[in-house]
């Protein structure tokens, strides 16, 4: 789905739209799944509903209930495709009736009690994250349909082009058809084969919810609050994993920040500059008793878990100042060599520069230009460096730099604002 030009006068509505599609089109597809039988069908009828959605909410308005309204067109396009396919004769009963109360009535399925297994984007996840197909074509598929990105968006995420991308889902959607995957979470044997990837699904929904890759918001609580959910609904069909726990604890530390990470004018603020008065007591001790389920199996810490015992050392200092950022670096030790990444390294040289001083981390970037080239994290740690080392015109020039690269809007005015304070 591409965004309409700010110029557009639907600009508004098209993003709308997005914004309406992005909370509902796990929960549409996966229902549409259930009904269908049909993964990749159920996904391109949500799609057809959604581009008469375009067409039609600039010019009626959004609907009450815009999900029941998606499910409704998508439903009727159902109907529509079985008459063709001339298997009307047992399907036909059920989806007239649900397309006459879809209006009236949400057939979107509610969250639900997180304990229970029985869920549909839970099955969602599991079908996508299929063995049968490469890991890429597991993430950019549920990517799509669970955390309802756009193809851009996926595209800058697993560092591919737009088009080689969207052949990538397709491939996918057919290689699932042809292999005839169930509209199921897998029976006990097969769940491990999959659990890396649900986890990685899981934790890059997370990530959308808590920094927006793009759009108006910096953060989008819901995105990450459906994580969350998942996850405890992955720990409770999976008891006993630690690397679930882990990212649950690694969730749950990171949210209990979400009433303090922006600013009254919904601008991101840092670590150094949250009230952590407003930080939520209550997820952290979530988060610390899932990282003693972690310790309780005995195993270690895995990529989950080292990445939720940084957290935790956010999370229970009492102000900046007294962060453990040693225990930090050693943690990111730790983590580059069972995970080695450049994003890795760029975590790394932040807690380089707390414990070391920003010339050292500065060197560390640098050599991290060639594999983050054009990643935004990336030129906005470089500008914070050139700040703290006094080097005024050098910082402001990467901030600008920064703010022209792809991100949210609020991040982009951060941006631009710090740069124009250097230059006061």
């Amino acid at each position: 789905m591409t965004p309409a030009p700010a110029h557009d006068p639907r600009a508004s509505e098209h993003r709308a739209v997005e914004a309406v599609w992005r909370d509902q089109s796990a929960r549409i597809v996966a229902a549409l799944t259930r009904h269908t039988g049909d993964f990749a069908w159920a996904e391109d009828l949500a799609q057809e509903a959604l581009v008469e959605a375009l067409d039609a909410w600039p010019k009626s308005g959004i609907p009450d209930n815009p999900g029941a309204w998606l499910m409704s067109v998508a439903k009727r396009r159902a109907i529509d495709g079985w008459r063709r396919r001339e298997r009307m004769a047992q399907r036909e009963p059920l989806f007239v009736t649900e397309a006459l109360h879809a209006e009236a009535s949400d057939p979107v399925p509610a969250e639900g009690d997180p304990d229970r297994i029985d869920d549909d984007v839970l099955r969602l996840v599991f079908v996508a994250c299929h063995p049968v197909l490469p890991a890429q074509a597991r993430l950019a598929l549920t990517l799509r349909t669970v955390a309802g990105l756009t193809s851009e968006q996926i595209a800058r995420v697993l560092l591919m082009t737009v088009p080689a991308l969207q052949q990538r889902i397709v491939r996918a959607k057919k290689t699932l058809a042809a292999a005839g995957v169930p509209f199921e979470v897998p029976d006990r044997a097969e769940r491990p084969a999959r659990l890396a990837s649900v986890l990685q699904v899981i934790y890059l929904l997370f990530t959308e919810g808590y920094s927006s890759a793009e759009g108006e918001r910096p953060l989008r609580p819901d995105v990450a609050r459906e994580a969350v959910r998942l996850g405890r609904q992955l720990e409770t069909l999976m008891p006993g994993e630690p690397e679930i726990s882990a990212l649950i604890a690694l969730m749950e530390f990171q949210s209990s920040r979400f009433a303090a990470r922006i600013d009254d004018e919904g601008l991101p603020l840092t670590l150094e500059q949250q009230d952590r008065r407003r930080w939520d007591r209550s997820a952290i001790a979530r988060g610390s008793a899932a990282m003693r389920r972690v310790d309780a199996a005995g195993r270690g810490l895995g990529y989950y878990g080292m990445q939720a015992a940084i957290a935790e050392c956010h999370a229970v200092a009492p102000t900046f100042a007294e962060t453990d950022w040693t225990r930090i670096l050693r943690l990111y030790d730790a983590l580059e060599t069972l995970a080695p990444s450049a994003v890795v390294r760029l975590n790394r040289a932040v807690a380089v520069s707390m414990v070391d001083g920003p010339d050292a981390a500065l060197a560390l970037v640098s050599q991290l230009e060639p594999e983050l080239t054009g990643f935004r994290p990336l030129v906005a740690v470089r500008a914070e460096l050139l700040e703290r080392l006094g080097r005024a015109d050098a910082a402001t020039a990467e901030f600008l730099a920064a703010a022209e690269l792809p991100g949210n809007a609020a991040e982009t005015e951060v941006l631009r604002r710090r740069a124009q304070a250097l230059r006061a």
